[in-house]
């Protein structure tokens, strides 16, 4: 079977089962089998040993715990007393609960690392109570849901372990690496909603006073320190990603059920139980997709691509911007997870061979795709807040756009300017990132 029949075979599928709302793991999995059984080099045993490979993963232990320590951080109080900090150190700016909003997502995603947990938690918390205050409906989604993402580019990121996991790249890298992108986001957000609550006139909370400061500050403190913890532990040698993850868990528990003392064994049951039920979803996304992606470098795609990239000769800024267009547009129709060991795996030759730092690469792919997780069709983030509210996609598109335009320009900055977001990395030097 010739290479483009092969690739037409399995992205028909594929997209034909996505349009009968087939969910995403298995249309990719179905997908493969007209080849399997079509082409006599292959058989039905390429899809177990594909997937069981890709489950045979050290670097991917980390996702559970990581999502586990989230998990235990919702239901321990710790989100709560991030909050309390947020409000106090932004809530009298002009759009106070907005800014609040922003400001949690950006202390969440230090912890969890899962945009979808933190668009349900966030969600929950700020939809209803933004309305009360006066906020509009569409503006309120917006602001949760774009907020959302910083839990994908922010470390501990779930999309960085499972980019780290498939390709040749450090994820002590990827986690300082994607300190800085985040907090520019994190800005630019910040910056969208001050403009918009000035102009529509959204209201502000009394400004907290020093002590008010101080005490939340000190509550949150240990729940603070977990980030660092995951990313210093890391860079500085004294666990690897995954042992990490690890200790995350056991830091949460010692939080929730020791210093606060807030979690009894239903809410524990609740958060092993959550945990699982994530956890069984995105491995099965990887390895339906893994199989996907082997059938595309057994078809000899990654190589067409790589061809095609040195006849067009891409320097680093132009193989940027392509590979951006691509990923913002799979992220469009394709989970993050899927997207990164597919389309990721298969331009990453033609990312090098166009010059492009490895660590550059992971960053402009996982924005790009963080971006899916709130654009329509797929835009699963964007879904969970609609969901929430009860509104249409369709309701939300103004506002949504207000938020997505700055966030565009911020990976404008990421593909031209990278040695202002990798400097951090060189800081600290390969040696700590290995």
């Amino acid at each position: 079977m010739s290479t483009g029949l092969a690739v037409t075979v399995l992205f028909a599928g594929f997209f034909l089962l996505m349009v009968l709302r087939v969910p995403i793991a298995f249309a990719l999995g179905v997908a493969c089998v007209p080849l399997v059984l079509l082409d006599p080099r292959l058989g039905p045993l390429v899809v177990f040993n594909e997937s069981f490979k890709s489950f045979n993963s050290f670097i991917l232990l980390a996702v559970p715990f990581f999502l586990l320590s989230a998990q235990l951080m919702n239901v321990g109080g710790i989100t709560d007393r991030l909050l309390r900090l947020s409000r106090a150190l932004v809530g009298h700016w002009p759009g106070g609960l907005a800014q609040v909003n922003v400001l949690l997502s950006v202390f969440f995603a230090g912890i969890s690392g899962s945009a979808t947990a933190d668009a349900a938690s966030q969600g929950r918390l700020f939809i209803e109570a933004q309305v009360k205050e006066g906020y509009s409906p569409s503006f309120s989604v917006a602001v949760t849901a774009v907020s959302s993402l910083l839990s994908a580019v922010i470390p501990p990121s779930i999309m960085m372990v499972v980019w780290a996991g498939v390709m040749p790249v450090s994820v002590g890298g990827l986690f300082v690496a994607g300190v800085l992108p985040g907090l520019v986001l994190a800005a630019s957000m910040m910056f969208v909603v001050h403009m918009c609550s000035v102009r529509r006139g959204y209201p502000t909370h009394a400004k907290a006073t020093l002590v008010a400061r101080l005490v939340a500050l000190r509550a949150a403190i240990p729940a603070m320190l977990t980030p660092f913890i995951i990313i210093g532990g890391k860079v500085f040698g004294w666990f690897t990603a995954t042992e990490a993850s690890v200790i995350a868990v056991l830091y949460a528990l010692a939080l929730s059920c020791i210093v606060y003392r807030e979690v009894g064994v239903r809410q524990l049951a609740a958060a092993f139980t959550e945990t699982a039920e994530m956890t069984g979803a995105i491995l099965l996304c990887v390895g339906t997709a893994s199989v996907f992606g082997w059938l595309l470098a057994f078809y000899q795609v990654p190589q067409f691509l790589l061809q095609a990239a040195t006849a067009w000769q891409l320097g680093p800024l132009g193989a940027g911007l392509f590979i951006a267009g691509v990923f913002l547009v799979v992220g469009c129709f394709l989970d993050a997870i899927p997207a990164i060991i597919i389309v990721g795996t298969l331009l990453e030759p033609m990312a090098m061979a166009s010059g492009l730092d490895p660590l550059h690469y992971a960053l402009i792919g996982i924005v790009s795709l963080a971006f899916g997780l709130v654009t329509p069709p797929y835009g699963l983030c964007l879904l969970i807040c609609c969901s929430i509210a009860k509104m249409r996609i369709a309701d939300v598109m103004r506002d949504f756009l207000l938020f997505l335009l700055p966030c565009l320009i911020v990976l404008a900055s990421i593909i031209a300017l990278p040695e202002l977001y990798l400097w951090p990395v060189r800081l600290f030097g390969p040696a700590l990132l290995e």
